[in-house]
């Protein structure tokens, strides 16, 4: 008798008839489709599996970005945002300063504000709580997306109150939805590596099952490029789908693709074009309990965004006004883009344009 060992292609040919009816893929599809050079394949089951979840619309937000302070205890080995108090360039705004701030950029679309910062143990958790409560007093009709989940643990151990408590306080202020920073990749040996001295592992997903069951949508993400293995990134994604089996609360799910700490870094120093489209194909054939899987362009830019919404992408994130973080880390591309050019962007890959509100509500179909 004789034994036929499976093949690439009959692998992947198994893969392919599991996605087509529906069936889960397993941690060895997720680990096998990262090893494969069959960009072309993963891509066309990516694009199916998206086209049957969101057809071809294409999902963008006007927002602007707000940094509230930079001042941080956390050192992670990958983040040149970070401040010490007193070091230049390390700033802590106020309430009051941060409307003079957004009176001077907003304009009457914008509908969101992504806020997130450093974890300033020099200021009380009310700072942050007055922090939003000031954004919600000015600007009642934005919605108000803050802080991440590594902050939320932040706020708990500087206050003694629970995850909950923090939750319900930051509610209370005018918060409805978190970020989904803090992930980078849920292994504690990966975190131990990139000191990723913030919220651990189980804390990460704690943070996000109890503002879930508050009744709060969230955003979740995945930062790749750096040591992780490709075991790592996969058991990242079977995380994330095992808590939103659990909850349903996220809306969307966001690789982001690690940045060089300096922009004039060297083309072998950043991710390949080729990596940066697999993360965004893979990531929408695991995470088949997630309705969205968003090309975040400040990190790959716009271009590769455009072919991402035929590999598995159904959002684009937004206009985001003076984007810092990324580029504090060396990302290339602009702080912010307009309407127009998002636009343009999902209608040059043969998609449809849809505005949105912070909840995936449709504002305006750009057929």
């Amino acid at each position: 008798m004789n034994v036929v060992l499976p093949t690439d292609a009959t692998q992947m040919q198994a893969i392919v008839e599991k996605v087509r009816a529906g069936e889960r893929l397993s941690r060895e599809d997720g680990e096998f489709l990262y090893r494969s050079d069959d960009l072309l394949t993963i891509g066309q089951m990516a694009n199916e599996v998206n086209l049957k979840k969101n057809g071809r619309k294409v999902y963008f937000i006007e927002n602007m970005s707000l940094y509230f302070t930079n001042v941080c205890e956390a050192h992670c080995a990958f983040c040149n945002f970070r401040k010490d108090e007193g070091q230049e360039g390390a700033y802590t705004l106020t309430g009051a300063q941060m409307i003079e701030y957004v009176e001077k950029y907003i304009h009457p679309d914008v509908r969101e504000f992504h806020i997130v910062g450093g974890h300033n143990p020099h200021v009380p958790f009310q700072y942050y709580v007055d922090s939003l409560q000031a954004l919600h007093d000015r600007f009642p009709e934005v919605a108000l997306k803050a802080y991440t989940a590594a902050e939320i643990d932040f706020f708990s151990r500087i206050s003694g109150l629970s995850y909950k408590e923090v939750i319900q306080e930051l509610m209370k202020a005018g918060l409805q939805s978190l970020t989904g920073g803090g992930a980078e990749i849920l292994s504690d040996e990966y975190r131990k590596k990139m000191r990723v001295d913030k919220a651990d592992v189980s804390q990460y997903l704690e943070v996000h099952r109890t503002a879930h069951n508050l009744g709060l949508r969230t955003h979740t993400t995945m930062l790749y490029g750096s040591v992780e293995k490709i075991e790592d990134r996969v058991n990242h994604m079977l995380q994330i789908r095992e808590l939103q089996d659990e909850t349903n609360g996220f809306q969307v799910f966001i690789p982001l693709s690690m940045q060089p700490i300096s922009p004039k870094a060297s083309i072998r120093r950043r991710n390949s074009a080729f990596d940066d489209l697999k993360a965004i194909a893979i990531s929408r054939l695991l995470l088949d309990n997630f309705q969205h899987i968003k090309a975040y362009f400040i990190n790959i830019g716009t271009q590769l965004t455009q072919v991402s919404l035929t590999m598995g992408a159904s959002d684009v994130h937004g206009t985001m006004v003076k984007e810092r973080i990324s580029h504090a880390a060396g990302a290339l591309t602009p702080e912010g883009i307009t309407r127009e050019d998002l636009i343009w962007l999902i209608k040059g890959a043969g998609r449809i344009p849809v505005e949105r509100d912070t909840f995936y509500n449709e504002v305006r179909v750009y057929e």
